[in-house]
């Protein structure tokens, strides 16, 4: 943990250093007294953060009040993730002018004439004030854009719908309607209003089965206490199952003894219990409708992602069943499907997940087939549907909650109903 952390305050104080080269350009001009309050004020942002990664060192920050906790860490995002804007104007720049000093120096190496070489003393390349200026007007959309998405985008709660055709798909099965909510943590909420208008918004989609797809917490299972008699509220014919997610486990707390996660792990699995869902791991069973049935398995977290966990095992979750027509995959990572599921496990005809949050940040335009996040360059799936060429089907649930970042920008919370069809 502390040599993580070492390493983030390193890349952000160089990234501080870089930015500051630009700094230094648009202040050129100005007063020495006022050179240095601007000067003062910039590196009141990078003390800022190492204050707060600091103080999370000496004093663990799970142990702050969830208000403080929350938007310090908010504000330490959004300083770096504007400065990172800022950092991709000046590289064009140093890019361009490294460009130009190659080509000049060529050019006074094959066409060395005194004439020519008296012109290219005269050219002076330094860093544009311009694109400059440019660039801290462009990253001022981030930083604005990141305080709006703290308001009221991380409860704008969309419904996705989406209807997937399985030739194999039992009749009794033709309509049926899954809903799939994913990453709620609990730990990230102040009150219980807002849970309680997602949870109104599912019931009213009337659903024949809910699948939650994991990280019901931010971290320890007493954050979902209070919100026990709200989600016990979601209700559907089939039923609720849940699977559970890598926050879900604990890894990202200092415990006092190994015997105090797994104590909290085992009071995580009761809380699935008390609210009424049905916490699968590492098994399967199957949804009936008269005779015809729905195979359904669910596995812990499984990730191709070196820093996620591993607990997850779908060959013992799939250990002597008998596939139905259709079958159906609860996994946390939505790297998993390309992982393992359809390298080996043919029979699993549609994969949810959830796990990316979509990063809570990305622009989506769905008439312009516009979809973009960060998170894409990390998991190649992120959001929505997405089919392989043996015909298996992955969605991507965009997560119900937030983590970190108190806020959505773009990629809005969603609620995701699926209709399952013959054709």
């Amino acid at each position: 943990m502390l040599r993580r952390v070492l390493i983030f305050l390193l890349i952000v104080f160089l990234i501080d250093l870089y930015v500051f080269q630009g700094i230094k350009v648009l202040i050129k001009d100005l007063t020495p007294s006022m050179s240095r309050l601007v000067s003062g004020i910039y590196w009141s942002f990078t003390l800022f953060t190492f204050s707060v990664f600091i103080t999370g060192l000496i004093i663990d920050w799970h142990t702050w009040p969830k208000a403080v906790r929350v938007y310090l860490f908010a504000a330490v995002m959004i300083i770096v993730v504007t400065k990172l804007f800022i950092v991709l104007f000046l590289l064009i720049d140093d890019l361009t002018r490294l460009v130009r000093w190659g080509f000049s120096g060529l050019y006074q190496r094959f066409y060395d004439s005194p004439q020519v070489v008296n012109t290219e003393e005269k050219i002076v390349v330094t860093r544009s004030q311009f694109l400059m200026r440019m660039a801290f007007v462009i990253s001022s959309i981030p930083f604005i854009s990141l305080l709006y998405g703290m308001g009221d985008g991380k409860y704008n709660y969309q419904v996705k719908r989406r209807k997937i055709k399985f030739p194999k798909l039992p009749s009794a099965f033709e309509g049926f309607k899954i809903i799939q909510i994913s990453d709620i943590h609990t730990g990230s909420f102040f009150d219980t209003k807002h849970i309680e208008k997602a949870v109104s918004m599912i019931n009213s989609l009337k659903g024949d089965v809910i699948f939650f797809t994991g990280d019901l917490v931010n971290d320890r299972s007493d954050e979902a206490v209070p919100f026990i008699n709200t989600l016990s509220k979601i209700e559907a014919k089939h039923g609720v199952f849940s699977i559970l997610g890598n926050h879900d486990y604990g890894d990202y707390v200092q415990w006092p003894s190994r015997e105090a996660k797994v104590e909290n792990l085992e009071q995580l699995k009761n809380i699935h219990k008390e609210i009424g869902w049905k916490l699968m791991l590492d098994e399967h069973t199957f949804i009936s409708e008269g005779d015809a049935k729905l195979g359904l398995i669910g596995v812990q977290n499984w990730s191709t992602h070196m820093r996620f966990p591993k607990y997850g095992n779908l060959p013992k979750a799939v250990e002597g069943m008998d596939f139905a027509p259709v079958n159906i995959l609860l996994t946390h990572d939505p790297s998993h499907w390309h992982g393992e599921v359809t390298k080996k496990f043919p029979q699993i005809d549609l994969t949810l997940a959830g796990h990316t949050h979509g990063f809570q940040f990305g622009v989506e335009i769905p008439a312009l087939k516009i979809k973009w996040s960060p998170v894409q360059y990390v998991y190649k799936e992120w959001a929505d549907l997405y089919d392989d060429v043996n015909g298996q089907h992955l969605y991507v649930n965009r997560g119900l909650g937030f983590l970190g970042y108190p806020g959505r920008v773009g990629i809005l919370p969603e609620i995701t109903v699926i209709e399952l069809s013959q054709g």
